[in-house]
C-alpha cells in the first residue's frame, strides 16, 4: 500500500475543503490530487468498550466506471447496537439519494450523535492511475477482482490490529460467494464470515459501508472535475461520454489521475482516434539497443516498473 496520509496528518499545503454539500474526513485531497491510493480510519466510537464483539461489513463503490477511484468501505459496531442502522435508516446506497447519504455519514461523523458513538468506518480508496498500473502491469497483472480482495482483507486487518474485536464479518461478494467466503474465512478464522450477493440489501452493517464507500467516491469525484462537467464516471453516463470525447489529447490521450486506461472504454477510443498512431519495433536498432528495453528493466524502473507497481503492498 502506498504511504498515505491519514485523518490526523495536516497537510499545510493543501485546501482543506471542497465545494460540496459535505466533505468527509475521508477526503484526503493531496492523495486525490497526486492518484494515490490511500486508506482513512475514524476514529474507534467513544462509547465502544474494549472486547465489545462487534460485527463488520465491507462493500464498495466505482467498480464499474471509466473514471475515479475504487473506493473500499467496512463499518462496524457492537452486534448489540445493529437497531441504530435500522432506525436512521441505512440502505443499499444506490436506493437512496444523494442527500439522505450524506446526512447519513455527516451524523455518522458529528460528536454526540448515537451513530457517533457506536458506529466506526474505514475506507480504501483506490485510484484510476493505480488500478490501472495492476491490471495493465508486466506479467499477468493484477486484475480488478485480486484487487478488491486484498484491499478487503486488508482494512478488515487494519480495524482489527486497531482493538477491534471483530467477532461477524458481512461482504458483498467480488466473484463467486463460496469462494470468496472460504478464502476470508482463512485469513480471518477468529471471526464468522459470510459473503453474500446483494448484502447490502440484506445486512445493514454492509449497508453502512455502502454509504461510507459512495459518499467518499462521489466527493471525489467532484473534486477531480474541478468546473468540468464529468458525470458520474460509467461508460454509459452521456456526461462522462461527452468528457471522454472534449478531454481526449489526440497523442497523450486522457489525465491519467482521473482515467483507467485499462478498461476497454479507453483503449477503443484512443484505437478510433484521429492522433497519429506510434509503433514500437522489436528489431535491433543500429546500435544494437532495443526500444523494449526501455519498458523492461527492474521493478523500480521504467515504465514497466511503474505499471507493474500493485495498489497495495502486504
Amino acid at each position: 500500500m502506498p504511504d498515505s496520509p491519514s485523518e490526523s496528518q495536516a497537510v499545510p499545503d493543501s485546501p482543506t475543503t471542497v465545494d460540496t454539500t459535505f466533505t468527509p474526513p475521508s477526503i484526503i485531497l493531496p492523495a486525490i490530487h497526486r492518484s494515490e491510493s490511500y486508506t482513512h480510519h475514524s476514529p474507534i466510537p467513544p462509547q465502544l468498550p474494549e472486547g465489545t464483539p462487534c460485527i463488520l461489513g465491507v462493500d464498495e463503490a466505482g467498480r464499474g466506471p471509466v473514471l475515479g477511484p475504487m473506493v473500499y468501505a467496512v463499518a462496524y459496531l457492537p452486534a448489540s447496537q445493529t437497531h441504530l442502522l435500522t432506525s436512521h435508516g441505512f440502505d443499499d446506497s444506490k436506493k437512496l439519494t444523494t442527500a439522505v447519504r450524506e446526512s447519513l455519514l455527516k451524523t455518522t461523523c458529528t460528536p454526540g450523535t448515537d451513530l457517533h458513538d457506536w458506529l466506526g468506518w474505514s475506507i480504501t480508496s483506490m485510484s484510476a492511475r493505480d488500478i490501472s498500473a495492476g491490471m495493465l502491469g508486466t506479467g499477468k497483472g493484477y486484475n480488478l477482482n485480486a484487487q478488491a480482495h486484498d484491499t478487503t482483507a486488508q482494512l478488515i486487518r487494519e480495524v482489527i490490529e486497531r482493538g477491534v474485536n471483530v467477532t461477524e464479518i458481512y461482504v458483498d461478494t467480488v466473484g463467486p460467494p463460496v469462494t470468496y467466503q472460504a478464502k476470508l474465512q482463512k485469513l480471518f478464522p477468529n471471526s464468522k464470515v459470510t459473503v453474500s450477493k446483494k448484502a447490502d440489501s440484506i445486512y445493514p452493517i454492509v449497508s453502512a459501508a455502502s454509504v461510507c464507500a459512495k459518499v467518499t467516491r462521489d466527493v471525489t469525484i467532484d473534486v477531480l472535475a474541478g468546473e468540468q462537467e464529468m458525470g458520474s464516471g460509467y461508460p454509459g453516463d452521456e456526461k462522462t461520454k461527452g468528457w471522454l470525447k472534449r478531454e481526449r489529447d489526440p497523442v497523450f490521450g486522457w489525465d491519467a489521475r482521473i482515467t483507467r486506461y485499462s478498461w476497454r472504454t479507453v483503449t477503443d477510443l484512443l484505437e478510433k482516434g484521429d492522433g497519429p498512431g506510434v509503433v514500437w519495433p522489436d528489431d535491433d536498432d543500429e546500435e544494437g539497443a532495443r526500444i523494449t528495453s526501455f519498458f523492461g528493466g527492474s521493478q523500480e524502473g521504467g515504465l514497466a516498473g511503474w505499471y507493474g507497481r500493485p495498489v497495495l503492498d502486504f
